[in-house]
């Protein structure tokens, strides 16, 4: 596999992000910016109980003061809705109780925002408390119900899967251990804050315009919620400011929204502070875990058995899939004979979790990472070499019948070596100091879409001007990681034209083909498979074109640059006059692709969750230092390698990298959703919430590794979200060499930091 030693060195063949100059010249307009003629504005009530039933909701005194255009309450504001086909237990507005604290039981619109949040804080709602549920997994008898029409109690899902006879495997190991890690749950904190406007429109037609991930999603299910067809609801996406997960499917807001814009006939815009972004949540699950894995005397893994319980919130989300990923990828890394996963989610009475980057595998490859270290550690062997003994090879079915194509891990965990300077600086550091290693792999896009069925995960439609300019339409949602730019660059590419000639239109349900989102790193991959097709059929369109006006077979038409040309001959033509015999041929020059990956290998339940078209694979080392005086955790460095298959832009491949590395950063050290007995969020501001700043950001050197996939356009896989999931881990291995002590709770704060090297002297003194 070819090694480079840094993406920046094949970065000056690709241009800019093609929205760059629009953001940092401040041009770019967000959901919040853009401004319609007569707009309202609206503002939420957010209950102040976490567990209460709803005995009245008084509108009146809002409903009679200055501005106010329209005050709506839960019961017969909308129907039920969810993500999950299985799970529609939502609706806009709480109906008969609320189970978390700041779930919203009533909206208003007014003339202006102060006057809307004045109206809000006169709603006078009357409440009888109830316990709260804060803990998953809890005794059914002790605590009240959650979700009082689940048939299970608090219990939401639980899946049991095995491959293989794991307990004969654990029985007959040579060696065995059994490690746990509770990992905390935390907040996508996108640099923009959830943000809609909805219009009502006289034809009947709802226009949306918000910070989404998903628009066709929206759209789905807005039109299921509002009871209106969905071709009476178009979603818009502006310029969307980070989402990570957080903002890939509806929300009580963007309902609300267009429930005001009907009752006054107005746009109606509502914008979430940042303490509201805290309790609308769908981030990362806080998981308790455990891992047991028997290993044969070469040190090679015979079985392993992997249990997990998922604190979900009040809500379902994206609940279960995210129970099913929490066990579906450890095969994915490492080779074994047999596999067991239990997994269990909970209704809590907290903010509804669901996806965040790295979407259900984050918190299981911290404890399989760790646990291989400990492995490592009581075997006598080097970390890397144990991880090398155990690799999936490529072009291989893993044990839960997942399919393997490329794989660049071994070449992952020999750049982070070398660049770590692992064999010579590996236990060798002072005390304080320490290395610590780990590696992951991550989806190209899920292989089924949300809602089962035949259509394509992705379509585009060209069209090409007589002028010579290329249209890509695409509902592809570009959500700061670059979409826009690898379409454009691919259609470039695949038409053989310059990038100038290239014009995008996407993330509009009204004007674009269906594209499932921005979710589980499935763009490059599915839009740019589907941008392909589109490609090839536009090719063949105008070969056959200049073909039939130079009188030669189709197979004797070649290009050179822009221009077509006649294999062997004399005869030539630009780009732009093609097209026009084309179009005078033809008519107006128009052709579509779509892309729908292979059926899942797999045909047991919760098969769905965990195909992918390619995985990709990355591996990092970490370098820290641990005060054991105040138990400060710093990272000195991060050596990072990852395998996207062949970078499209590996500038912003490489702007992946780091940037998930950061975000694992931030939760290994000091990111958690926590909450009082009460329920109350402990710190729903960015004062309470930590997150890296520049300051705690240290050098990160990046690899790029790999070959191109056989399934990904032109090669490529993902590179989003999978650099993120080896850094936690790396981190904990770090400290634990750094200090000689292992922390089995996320994030690293200083205080487990002390009280487990204080429970070490205790040991010791004893």
């Amino acid at each position: 596999m070819k090694l480079e030693a840094s993406a920046r060195q094949t970065a000056q063949a690709v241009p800019n992000r093609i929205e760059s100059w629009a953001k940092v010249t401040g041009q770019a307009l967000y959901a919040d910016d853009i401004e319609w003629p007569n707009m309202a504005y609206g503002c939420l009530v957010r209950s102040p109980q976490a567990h209460a039933r709803i005995l009245g909701v008084d509108l009146a005194a809002a409903r009679s003061m200055p501005g106010v255009l329209a005050a709506i309450e839960g019961p017969g504001s909308s129907a039920p809705y969810g993500i999950m086909p299985s799970n529609q237990d939502e609706h806009a507005l709480a109906v008969d109780k609320v189970t978390y604290l700041g779930e919203p039981v009533a909206a208003i619109a007014a003339e202006s925002f102060r006057q809307a949040y004045a109206a809000a804080r006169a709603v006078r709602v009357e409440y009888e408390a109830l316990s709260p549920v804060l803990k998953a997994g809890a005794p059914e008898k002790s605590l009240p119900q959650v979700r009082e029409e689940s048939e299970t109690g608090n219990l939401h899902k639980a899946v049991d899967l095995e491959f293989g006879d794991v307990a004969t495997g654990l029985q007959t190991a040579s060696y065995r251990r059994e490690d746990r890690l509770f990992y905390q749950g935390n907040n996508h904190v996108a640099l923009e804050p959830h943000a809609v406007t909805a219009f009502w429109q006289p034809n009947g037609q709802i226009v949306v315009q918000s910070a989404t991930q998903v628009p066709h999603y929206v759209q789905r299910s807005l039109a299921k919620a509002l009871g209106v067809p969905e071709h009476l609801v178009r979603v818009m996406v502006p310029t969307l400011g980070g989402g990570f997960g957080g903002k890939s499917e509806l929300f009580p807001h963007e309902v609300a929204a267009a429930l005001l814009s009907r009752r006054c006939g107005r746009p109606v815009r509502i914008t979430l502070s940042r303490e509201d972004v805290f309790y609308t949540h769908r981030g990362r699950h806080p998981v308790a875990m455990k891992v047991e894995t028997g290993f044969d005397a070469e040190s090679r893994i015979q079985a392993m058995s992997f249990e997990s319980v998922l604190d979900g919130g009040a809500y379902g989300s994206y609940g279960i899939a995210s129970t099913y990923y929490t066990g579906a990828l450890q095969p994915t890394t490492y080779r074994m004979g047999a596999y067991r996963f239990h997994g269990e989610r909970w209704y809590t009475t907290k903010p509804p979790c669901g996806p965040k980057r790295g979407h259900g595998t984050t918190q299981p490859r911290a404890l399989l990472e760790v646990h291989m270290d400990r492995v490592a550690r009581d075997l006598g062997l080097d970390p890397i070499e144990l991880r090398r003994k155990n690799l999936q090879p490529a072009y291989s079915v893993t044990v839960n019948q997942l399919d393997i194509t490329t794989s660049g891990l071994a070449a992952c965990l020999d750049a982070v070596e070398r660049m770590s300077s692992w064999k010579e600086r590996r236990g060798r550091l002072p005390y304080g100091q320490g290395l610590g290693f780990a590696c992951s792999s991550y989806l190209s896009g899920a292989g089924l879409p949300i809602y089962w069925n035949p259509l394509p995960h992705s379509g585009v439609r060209i069209a090409v001007n007589r002028d010579g300019g290329v249209h890509v339409a695409c509902g592809l949602t570009d959500i700061g990681q670059g979409a826009n730019t690898v379409l454009a660059v691919l259609a470039a590419k695949a038409l053989g034209v310059c990038l100038e000639r290239v014009q995008l239109t996407t993330q509009d349900t009204a004007t674009t083909p269906v594209d499932l989102g921005s979710y589980s790193s499935r763009v490059t991959m599915m839009a740019g498979n589907a941008l392909l097709a589109a490609a090839q059929h536009m090719l063949s369109l105008l070969t056959e074109a200049a073909a039939h006006h130079w009188e030669v077979p189709a197979e004797a038409v070649a290009r050179d640059g822009e221009d077509f040309c006649v294999d062997g001959g004399g005869q030539r033509a630009g780009w732009t006059e093609v097209v026009r015999w084309a179009e005078a041929e033809l008519g107006p020059l128009a052709a579509s692709g779509g892309y729908t990956p292979a059926p899942p290998r797999g045909r047991h339940k919760g098969s769905g969750v965990g195909p992918s078209p390619a995985y990709s694979f990355s591996a990092c080392v970490a370098e820290v230092a641990v005060d054991d005086l105040d138990g400060r955790v710093q990272v000195k460095r991060l050596y990072v390698a990852h395998d996207p298959g062949t970078p499209l832009n590996p500038q912003s491949v490489e702007g992946q990298i780091r940037g998930g590395a950061v975000m694992g950063l931030g939760e290994a050290l000091m990111e958690a959703q926590a909450f009082n007995p009460d329920g109350r969020h402990r710190g729903p501001h960015l004062l309470g919430y930590r997150i890296p700043t520049i300051l705690d950001v240290p050098e990160i050197e990046v690899a790029v590794v790999g070959e191109p996939d056989p399934n990904g356009p032109m090669g490529a896989k993902e590179a989003g979200q999978g650099p993120l999931n080896p850094v936690i881990p790396a981190v904990l291995n770090a400290v634990r060499e750094a200090i000689g002590v292992d922390l089995s709770e996320t994030p690293l704060t200083p205080d487990r930091v002390l009280r487990a090297l204080e429970r070490r002297r205790r040991e010791e003194a004893r």
